[in-house]
């Protein structure tokens, strides 16, 4: 009897072992991702590729709406007001959003409240109703936070440089769309497209929460038999290289002069990707330093890495100066490029950089997040756990290399005072003098 009842406990042991380690399973087809949490929180994001890949410019802004009518324009079931009562009751939040590389489908629940809410989640997904009043509604808030953002300097300087980096290319597309665009969209236009995009060869899920293995295989089974199989897919991954200098400026009654570049950057698949996440971080402190606390141009300079499906790196200022500001900014470059970034320098980063990426992901929903990040941009969920080691190996030389290779020519991007710029320093082949330096903020 005592053996038996060890036997027990070592099954026991085992499984509940087993559920502290994160896994996938196939379900009819479809990746399924899943991280026991350790807490009483459930995350669920289904994550439908392609993003600005799915759709052509005059349809912009149609997976934005398709996703926000997700939520807010009711089910067959249910009204809008019934639909979002169900889940008030238990505190559960359900949300749909698109950027350029992906749409997300997201629920977030207690675990006890899950068999109660997931129904609602797989009806919001295969049941959209498309109410066409509704639909009026959520299309003239999209439209109004368009001209939000064209008031927003901020917004509307990354609208132009993305617009103007990337003519051509996919990622010239908005996600929020144009008002051309959302102006010609239907409920029907639109619910046809979600029905394209929805199906099982699109699509990935992520669950962040401990539920058992059985009963996930169970949902997604039933919830994956109502999708259609869909079209074959392959996500496209695009490079940007700028192969000169460029520049061009819109006159704006701005408070200050707005300035952005955009250079290369290698792909998240890659090894050069964990060597120019260290190069950006690094780029970033030199910037402040040079940028604000050296030379007093600016109060809050950027420069940062984005590491989508067309990756690139860039650089961001608000000041009064524009002419001395790319002084500096070339200068610094070309510093880094003799010099090469400190030794030290790179062996405090590769610390702080994991440490921070982890710190930040410690709810279920940023573990979500992270986690189909992971999946989409490196083709490999993993990837979310083993950042510290894959940071490891990474030279200074790496590093140097890297940023050799991908920063170089720039395309600018300027919003404010034309009169303010001289657009040759930020073209010209040869490097302006660095300003007078003077005293920071």
């Amino acid at each position: 009897m005592k053996k038996i009842f060890a036997y027990l406990l070592l099954i026991g042991a085992c499984a509940n072992a087993q559920e502290t380690k994160p896994y996938e399973m196939m379900v009819s087809g479809v990746k399924v991702i899943v991280v026991p949490s350790g807490n009483e929180i459930v995350q669920v994001d289904m994550v439908i590729k392609g993003g600005v890949q799915n759709y052509t410019a005059d349809k912009a802004g149609i997976e934005k709406l398709a996703m926000t009518a997700l939520t807010e324009c009711g089910t067959l079931k249910h009204t809008k007001n019934e639909f979002k009562n169900a889940l008030d009751e238990v505190d559960a939040r359900m949300n749909a959003y698109t950027g350029q590389d992906a749409a997300h489908i997201q629920l977030n629940c207690i675990k006890s409240d899950f068999e109660t809410v997931w129904p609602l989640y797989a009806e919001a997904i295969t049941m959209p109703k498309f109410d066409a009043k509704e639909f009026v509604r959520i299309k003239e808030e999209a439209i109004n936070q368009l001209r939000e953002e064209e008031s927003n300097p901020d917004a509307a300087l990354q609208k132009m440089a993305m617009q103007t980096a990337f003519k051509g290319m996919d990622y010239a597309k908005m996600p929020s769309g144009t008002m051309e665009s959302l102006q010609k969209l239907t409920p029907e236009a639109t619910k046809s497209y979600l029905s394209s995009v929805l199906a099982k060869n699109q699509i990935f899920l992520v669950v962040v929460g401990d539920v058992a293995k059985e009963d996930l295989q169970a949902k997604m089974t039933a919830l994956f038999a109502k999708l259609p199989q869909g079209k074959p897919f392959v996500l496209k991954r695009t490079t940007y290289v700028p192969q000169a200098n460029s520049f061009a400026a819109q006159k704006k009654d701005n408070a200050t002069n707005y300035v952005m570049g955009f250079s290369a950057a290698p792909q998240a698949n890659t090894k050069e990707y964990y060597p120019a996440l260290l190069a950006s971080r690094m780029f970033y402190d030199k910037a402040f330093l040079e940028v604000r606390t050296n030379n007093g141009l600016s109060y809050a300079p950027a420069a940062w890495i984005s590491t989508g499906l067309t990756p690139y790196s860039a650089m961001y200022v608000t000041t009064k100066e524009p002419d001395k500001y790319i002084a500096v900014a070339r200068n610094m470059v070309d510093k880094l490029k003799k010099d090469g970034f400190p030794a030290d320098d790179v062996k405090n980063t590769k610390t702080t950089f994991a440490t921070y990426q982890y710190y930040q992901n410690e709810t279920n929903g940023s573990l979500a997040g992270m986690v189909s990040r992971s999946e989409l941009l490196q083709g490999d969920w993993h990837k979310a756990f083993t950042m510290k080691e894959d940071l490891e190996p990474v030279t200074p030389q790496d590093v140097n290399n890297v940023f050799n290779k991908y920063v170089n020519k720039f395309t600018w991007v300027y919003q404010g005072d034309p009169a303010k710029v001289n657009q040759t320093l930020y073209t010209q082949p040869q490097t302006p003098p660095l300003p007078e330096k003077k005293k920071a903020f």
